[in-house]
């Protein structure tokens, strides 16, 4: 046995895996080692297997390393913040195999309508006095709020592509809003009140106020709003009653803030709340009743006094016709007609 396992121990340098496992499954198998030799093929198995893996795992790596490095097109930044009228930088990198590669820029706003701002590795003409390109990016000398969007760098040769995106962020502080709100409604309508920002960007937040106190978005966790029913749609500005009641009357305002310079408020406008009118609703419908009565009993006192035009009887009419000129007289014996009557 001692020979056999020295014939097995030189030649597994030179054997494949297949043949060394086995050689390891019938050595484990036999029972009548010592604990020496039983010591020695533990050892041996242990060092095959780690050479073995090292070699494995050092060729995964590589080709892992490989794959994930070619042809690759990076950024330094995903989102560029920039406050508007200032320059911004979009970074936008690629590996060196890809060579002297054809790279372009795209642009899509904020209405998803996509136009080219690079082609042909030279700025558009609506971007040709305002960007320029260079190797690791484009820039702009000064950006405005129109440039908001996202902006995808392509590179690209023959046989091979990447790209990546860009969204840039041109800061520019909220105006003041245009904020809709009634100043009268009537109790258990559905009442809508509005509040929007044109200028801001990122897009404005909307918070609204009655009586100085802000609205919170659920009223139902704040003990103090649980007789009120509203709901605020922070990203809309807006606010709505499904049923207002009388306790909903004040005076209501509305906030937009983006972060960017402070935040800006429309001026307080009173809203009331008025209970239904039925007194008033049905003195109106009885005064409608009465015009109309007395409406209908003029014309019928007026036909009968006759102060209408009575029709008039219609008369047949009377065609009389002169002679002609073509008859002849009565000297030369012939019967002429003078004149003709019809009735």
């Amino acid at each position: 046995m001692d020979h056999e396992i020295s014939n097995c121990l030189r030649e597994a340098p030179n054997i494949g895996k297949a043949v060394f496992m086995e050689f390891v499954y019938q050595v484990t198998d036999q029972s009548s080692f010592t604990g020496e030799e039983y010591t020695l093929q533990r050892k041996t198995k242990a060092t095959f297997v780690t050479a073995d893996m090292f070699v494995l795992t050092f060729v995964l790596l590589f080709l892992q390393t490989a794959a994930t490095t070619a042809f690759t097109v990076s950024t330094g930044s995903a989102v560029v913040n920039v406050p508007e009228n200032q320059g911004a930088d979009l970074k936008c990198s690629y590996t060196a195999d890809f060579g002297t590669p054809r790279v372009e820029w795209k642009f899509k706003n904020l209405q998803s309508s996509q136009i080219l701002v690079v082609f042909d590795d030279k700025p558009t003409a609506k971007y040709e006095n305002r960007v320029e390109l260079y190797k690791d990016g484009l820039r702009f000398n000064k950006v405005t709020r129109e440039d908001n969007g996202e902006y995808t760098c392509e590179v690209s040769t023959s046989q091979n592509f990447g790209e990546v995106k860009i969204n840039l962020v041109v800061q520019v502080p909220p105006s003041v809003p245009m904020c809709r709100i009634p100043t009268s409604v009537t109790t258990g309508k559905k009442v809508l009140l509005t509040c929007h920002d044109k200028d801001g960007s990122p897009p404005c937040t909307y918070k609204w106020f009655r009586n100085k106190v802000p609205l919170p978005e659920d009223p139902s966790k704040f003990p103090e709003f649980k007789n009120s029913s509203f709901t605020i749609n922070p990203k809309t500005g807006d606010l709505v009653f499904p049923r207002i009641a009388k306790t909903d009357a004040g005076d209501f305002y509305c906030a937009a803030s983006n972060g960017v310079g402070a935040p800006k408020s429309c001026a307080p406008v009173r809203l009331a709340v008025n209970d239904v009118n039925t007194g008033g609703i049905v003195a109106g419908v009885i005064v409608a009743l009465l015009a109309l009565g007395l409406l209908a009993f003029g014309l019928w006192y007026a036909h009968r006094k006759g102060y209408f035009p009575k029709k008039t009887e219609s008369k047949p009419r009377v065609v009389y016709n002169q002679p002609s000129s073509d008859y002849g007289d009565e000297e030369d014996g012939e019967f002429r007609q003078k004149s003709s009557f019809v009735v």
